[in-house]
């Protein structure tokens, strides 16, 4: 049981850590996106600093590297026959994918803020929670323009949604990944969080900062 726990922290771990945004932008820029605006190796520095193509790249390909370790290990061979159930491995291997993207040992441990990456994983494990966190982060992004007030107010209702539909006997385990992952998210925005207080946070522009 330990070492298959211990297997799907490490796909989990490794496949959050892919830096999309770090590859993308040398590949295809020559630059370090760690150089640029915030430093951030997310979609969202990304989309600004080297425009909408190359920061939506890095949106798909970091919520599929959360989306895909879930979805193959629940229903691996090993979820089958693992006594807590396919659910508890894929919400263990969901967490460390989430860790892997804020902490990737292939750039530094300097990751990005984890949105795109749980959005991945909420996809494969709570498919009406990402419905509603996904529609709450759009309306509040179409809106306000803020990315960051966006994904503290999508990780709020996530967090809400699975609180209150969470059932059967995973559902002390499914609302504590929730919670920390919503405080993870909510944590590693502490900086825009200042900024907006400060009404010096910047709006996402569509067309981004350099042509796709």
């Amino acid at each position: 049981m330990i070492a298959t726990v211990l297997v799907a922290v490490g796909i989990g771990y490794v496949c959050g850590s892919l830096p999309f945004g770090l590859w993308l932008g040398r590949w295809f820029r020559g630059v370090d996106v760690r150089t640029l605006g915030s430093g951030n190796l997310g979609a969202t520095n990304v989309f600004r600093e080297l425009g909408p193509g190359l920061g939506i790249a890095t949106m798909v390909l970091d919520m599929l590297k959360g989306t895909l370790p879930v979805m193959f290990v629940m229903r691996s061979d090993a979820a089958a026959t693992f006594p807590a159930g396919p659910e508890a491995l894929g919400i263990v291997t969901a967490l460390a994918a989430v860790l892997g993207h804020m902490f990737t040992f292939l750039a530094g441990f300097r990751g990005g803020k984890g949105v795109a990456t749980t959005a991945g994983v909420v996809l494969a494990l709570f498919p009406l929670a990402w419905l509603i966190a996904g529609s709450t982060f759009t309306l509040t992004v179409a809106l306000s323009r803020y990315i960051s007030l966006g994904s503290i107010l999508g990780a709020l209702a996530f967090a809400t949604v699975v609180a209150l539909t969470a059932r059967g006997p995973h559902a002390g385990l499914q609302i504590g990944f929730a919670v920390a992952v919503a405080l993870l998210i909510i944590a590693r925005h502490h900086e825009n969080l200042r900024r907006l207080a400060r009404g010096e946070e910047r709006r996402i522009s569509w067309r981004g900062s350099h042509p796709a």
